[in-house]
């Protein structure tokens, strides 16, 4: 069922870019001190959604070069393959072009004990699609509501769902294409379309802000993120996962199966105490 603390979180106050504080910042030691806390608490909670059934679906939209990517990295190197799934989004191919824009999110949404996460996503419709011409006035508009329904129906069957969009400034941005100019393992992440993009910088602007107004709802609404500063932006992210999709989930580890200790204690000489402990037992 969704969550109290993600109900709790009202649209009432409308998101915009204009009120983050970009001077966010946090310090290596504090970032290497909270990181391992931060992935163990999101091991136990993929652990428990194994065995409770819960899914999730995280959004991440962003400029180009807000550290989606590496944020994305730290959250899901100590999780287990089989239990989520991170869906990079690009363009349409033609099956897709000839069908409604939400088929392909349909198609890869989370199965029962499973998260997904989607880098970038269905607001492709409402942002790179309303800017660049791909699609008309009347689909971009029609889509705030149709995606707004999409996530309700999400929601009302029990999928939790949180959406982070990574805001950097100007300036930020052009230093980190500088730096993935100058590094060879970075380059290939540097495109023709990242600097055509800056050009259009007012109009993304506008549609973002038009996207947080009209698409922040109480059972899904942004969460902002000022990115100048990465470690500040990857902590604060996984912090506010950690919350949402830990609220009210048991995330003690799970007892092992009771066939799974009897053949264990037929091959290992294990402690009785032992044997209390992994049966789950506290007596």
């Amino acid at each position: 069922m969704t969550s109290k603390k993600q109900k709790s979180q009202s649209s009432s106050k409308t998101p915009s870019l204009a009120t983050l504080d970009m001077g966010k910042k946090l310090s290596n030691d504090k970032y290497l001190d909270r990181l391992p806390q931060l992935q163990e608490q999101m091991r136990r909670i993929q652990q428990a959604y194994l065995f409770s059934g819960d899914t999730a679906v995280i959004v991440f939209e962003g400029w180009d070069a807000s550290g989606k990517g590496g944020t994305i990295r730290r959250i899901t190197s100590v999780l287990d393959p089989r239990g989520f799934k991170v869906w990079p989004i690009a363009a349409p191919r033609p099956y897709y072009q000839k069908r409604h824009y939400l088929l392909r999110f349909w198609e890869r949404l989370p199965p029962r004990g499973a998260i997904s996460i989607f880098d970038r996503s269905w607001y492709g419709r409402v942002l790179v699609e309303r800017v660049e011409g791909f699609a008309d006035k009347d689909e971009w508009q029609r889509a705030y509501q149709e995606i707004n329904d999409f996530e309700r129906t999400l929601t009302d069957d029990g999928t939790r769902v949180l959406k982070f969009f990574m805001h950097i400034t100007p300036d930020e941005q052009l230093e980190r294409f500088e730096k993935r100019l100058l590094d060879p393992m970075k380059r290939w992440k540097l495109s023709y379309e990242d600097f055509r993009n800056r050009s259009r910088w007012e109009d993304y602007e506008a549609a973002i802000e038009d996207m947080l107004a009209r698409t922040s709802t109480k059972s899904a609404p942004w969460q902002l993120i000022p990115s100048n500063n990465k470690k500040y932006a990857r902590i604060k992210v996984m912090e506010t996962i950690c919350d949402v999709l830990g609220a009210g989930i048991d995330l003690s580890p799970r007892p092992i199966d009771e066939r799974v200790l009897a053949e264990a204690k037929n091959i290992f000489d294990l402690e009785p105490s032992l044997v209390h402990s992994l049966a789950g037992r506290t007596e």
